[in-house]
């Protein structure tokens, strides 16, 4: 399972118990240069897509394949390069929330304010930035049910700015990629909330046409279904994967 932009790991650990109890072993990583995963603080290169995506290769490979792949957000692209690359370790890929090219426009401008405040700020004060632009989850990352803000605070603190400036480019320049995607000969499941303002619903079930994928509408849930509904997202996933098993 890999997040989001300003996530890490954490945005899925209300999702471990449920899908333990199906049967399922879940790894979610922080991906290079996000808490406490290690990364350059100021070589943007070091966090090109497909850097990011050979990691997950390397990460398969030190899990053991075959593995269902997981993707939120930035994650899902990420994740997608990765398939690209190579889906031989793969039996599934899941997009959370991860919608075919770049993010809204709502979306990009508060990622721009974003970059122009890391250009400028430390990171702790960019962080308060971010408190006065809104919610976290509203600029990529999700926080509800997932910490206190000091909790989270502090997980943006083990963030690099280089890892920030670089992805928050990708997600703003991101090309549509469904059609390479699609020759991928792998089951694919894109499930989101009911409402998502950094890709739209109707996006999101777009794609999913496009890539003849099982689709997944959490009701009440927004940009983070993982955080704002785990259990019927956790069934969700662990439903999809139990059928490609029993297939």
């Amino acid at each position: 399972m890999l997040p989001g932009f300003t996530g890490s790991k954490e945005d899925f650990r209300l999702l471990h118990e449920p899908l333990a109890q199906r049967g399922y072993r879940v790894v979610a990583v922080d991906g290079r240069g996000q808490h406490e995963s290690g990364g350059p603080l100021d070589d943007e290169s070091a966090y090109a897509q497909r850097e990011l995506a050979r990691d997950v290769l390397a990460q398969a490979e030190a899990l053991g394949a075959p593995l269902h792949l997981v993707g939120h957000s930035l994650g899902g692209q990420i994740a997608r390069a990765a398939v690209l690359l190579d889906h031989s370790p793969f039996l599934s890929f899941t997009l959370v929330s991860s919608g075919p090219a770049e993010i809204s426009v709502s979306q990009q401008q508060r990622v721009k304010l974003l970059r122009d405040a890391l250009a400028v700020l430390s990171m702790d004060e960019a962080w308060e930035a971010i408190r006065a632009m809104g919610p976290p989850e509203e600029v990529g990352g999700p926080a509800r049910g997932l910490g206190d803000q000091e909790q989270l605070r502090r997980r943006w603190l083990g963030h690099s700015p280089a890892q920030l400036l670089a992805t928050g480019r990708q997600l703003c320049n991101e090309p549509d990629r469904v059609a390479e995607l699609a020759s991928v000969p792998l089951p694919f499941h894109v499930l989101s909330g009911a409402h998502d303002d950094t890709w739209p619903v109707a996006i999101l079930d777009d794609m999913a046409l496009r890539l003849d994928a099982h689709r997944t509408v959490v009701t009440g849930a927004e940009h983070s279904p993982n955080a704002d509904r785990p259990l019927p997202t956790a069934h969700a996933l662990a439903a999809f994967w139990d059928g490609i098993e029993t297939a």
